[in-house]
């Protein structure tokens, strides 16, 4: 590609919207473009790292012996009507009508329709286990589209969707998943974590997994142990489960006392000078349209979606104001567990300590000394609270958790007969018996992995694209265009390289060498090869973008050093 004829124009300032490094570095060196919020067109130069991006997807996904389809981005609504998810997934699904006012959605995911597609297809157990995959563009209606490609409106995603005999096969389909979003990753340079994660609005009966590149950026806080191979999502971790011993005898009868216009943790620490691990709090919510109480350590938080899991429920939410009046007798910020009348899930923590002070449920007053199981009745005991850094490793015990920032760039479903018995995916097993497909679901953000290598492959100066997904893997720039042995030579060797099947960008523009050299910085093209004042004798300039130090070659082998170069980048991915 030459670069005078390159739909390109790069800009030494960012729009000051863009908040993310790789944000304002796409856009800089024209890479993409925004049409409207959440919204983006990938020039050539973008599109060209989203297709190898693609190109590595597909060939780890082919590894796995997996088949490629395309199914319509258009889905009618009666199929996410059957599956239960069209009230359920909220104001992100774009719903629309036809001109026969037909009900449609555009897919943010395909499980529906795979799902369909199986029913309708498979009949008997000797087509399984099959595993389907697409690459195709996807739309959610986010309400606050942020970070350029991180979160968007319109995207492109890899989902893969299994479909197995039984939970055996399913855990076999799962792992060889898993072990191909390593190789994926690990092929397109970037650092990350496989994570314990939750199933949010996917759903499933079985285990799952994100895949988070790890960057300051990222929306998503990783919690992790630095003695075992533990890692879990903010949402899903967990922490050590603490001692439990009997609760002490010789604890008072409880005893009410004033508390006037103190309600908050802090203001009972300021005003009684005890810490706030001394504190039970009692939060009430509403799942599913009834209230629950929940107790936690006051120094605890408590994890709305633990709570929402334990008790099976579709929606939760903190209660109003009046709600937390009507069940507690009290106004906000007094509640406690003692004779409520709905369910009290008490947090690990908050069982196995004695003498706590909660709230009295009477306005300005709390009670001192008071006993779980003694006092009040736990509807249930668990994990609900948000873990801390600090905590035990709830796997091997040892030391405390570390909190670090990722980005989700994949995710691994056990879905098991979520979809496939609301949509009657059956199919004929050994025995002639009608059976349940068991199913997994399998996705990559194939557009947000141009950002999280942005966001992990940059200078002060540009990107540094890794030689996998490279819009270019060379750069010849020769110095100065008007310079007949300068870009006889540099033609030279584009059409070396070129020839070699290695993909190759000259600047044939006539440029200041400063404006050449910013741009080539900015775009990031892993090798640089500058044609300047030596070339009557032969000799260039060599350099990896990633690297600091340049060296003077003999033209004659440049074609080779790329070479050697590519396949240096190829080893240090596999290894």
């Amino acid at each position: 590609m030459r670069q005078s004829t390159l739909f390109a124009q790069t800009y030494r300032e960012a729009p000051a919207e863009a908040d993310a490094i790789s944000h304002r570095l796409l856009l800089r060196a024209g890479f993409v473009r925004s049409l409207a919020a959440g919204i983006y067109a990938f020039l050539p130069l973008g599109q060209r790292v989203l297709r190898k991006a693609e190109n590595i997807v597909r060939e780890e996904m082919d590894r796995t012996g997996a088949q490629e389809l395309l199914m319509p981005a258009m889905q009618p609504a009666e199929l996410w009507e059957q599956s239960g998810r069209l009230g359920a997934y909220g104001p992100e699904l774009i719903r629309l009508k036809d001109r026969h006012e037909r009900d449609f959605v555009l897919g943010p995911t395909h499980e529906e329709v795979v799902t369909a597609l199986f029913r309708d297809e498979v009949g008997s157990y000797r087509k399984l286990p099959v595993t389907l995959y697409q690459i195709q563009t996807k739309f959610r209606d986010e309400r606050r589209p942020r970070f350029g490609l991180l979160r968007g409106r319109e995207f492109v995603m890899k989902d893969a969707y299994s479909f197995d005999e039984d939970w055996e096969g399913l855990d076999r389909s799962y792992r060889a998943m898993y072990e191909a979003y390593r190789r994926i990753f690990d092929r397109c340079g970037l650092t990350y974590r496989a994570v314990e994660a939750d199933a949010g609005s996917i759903g499933g009966e079985g285990g799952t997994h994100e895949f988070m590149a790890l960057a300051d950026i990222g929306e998503d806080t990783i919690v992790s142990c630095a003695s075992c191979d533990y890692a879990a999502n903010l949402e899903k971790a967990e922490a050590a489960a603490p001692i439990a011993h009997d609760l002490a005898a010789d604890i008072p009868e409880p005893q009410r006392f004033a508390t006037p216009n103190i309600r908050t943790i802090d203001e009972l620490v300021s005003a009684l000078g005890l810490p706030a691990s001394r504190f039970a709090k009692t939060m009430i919510y509403v799942a599913d349209d009834q209230p629950v109480a929940v107790v936690v350590r006051g120094d605890r938080e408590v994890n709305e979606l633990k709570v929402k899991n334990a008790l099976g429920a579709e929606t939760i939410g903190i209660a109003d104001a009046d709600t937390v009046l009507r069940v507690t007798g009290a106004p906000s910020g007094f509640a406690g567990p003692v004779g409520l009348s709905v369910p009290v899930l008490v947090d690990l923590e908050a069982a196995v300590e004695d003498g706590w002070i909660v709230g009295a449920n009477q306005a300005d007053y709390h009670v001192r000394n008071v006993v779980p199981g003694r006092d009040y009745r736990p509807a249930c005991v668990g994990d609900y609270r948000i873990a801390a850094e600090g905590d035990g490793c709830p796997r091997c015990g040892a030391g405390g958790l570390r909190f670090s920032r990722g980005i989700e760039v994949g995710h691994v479903f056990k879905l098991g007969t979520k979809y496939s018995e609301s949509l009657n995916a059956t199919f004929a097993d050994r025995d002639g018996n009608e059976k349940t497909a068991i199913m997994g679901c399998y996705g990559i953000g194939v557009s947000r992995l141009l950002s999280a290598i942005a966001e992990q492959h940059h200078d002060g100066d540009g990107l540094a694209w890794p030689m996998s997904v490279a819009p270019f893997r060379a750069h010849i720039v020769p110095v100065s265009a008007n310079d007949a042995v300068q870009m006889a030579l540099a033609e030279r060797l584009y059409g070396e390289i070129r020839a070699a099947g290695i993909d190759a960008l000259i600047d044939d523009r006539d440029e200041r060498p400063g404006v050449k050299f910013k741009d080539a910085d900015l775009i990031g093209i892993p090798i640089r090869i500058v044609v300047g004042k030596q070339a009557a004798e032969g000799l260039v300039e060599f350099k990896h973008r990633s690297r600091t130090d340049q060296e003077t070659v003999n033209a004659g082998d440049v074609c080779d050093k790329v070479k050697e170069a590519i396949r240096e980048a190829e080893q240090a991915c596999r290894t």
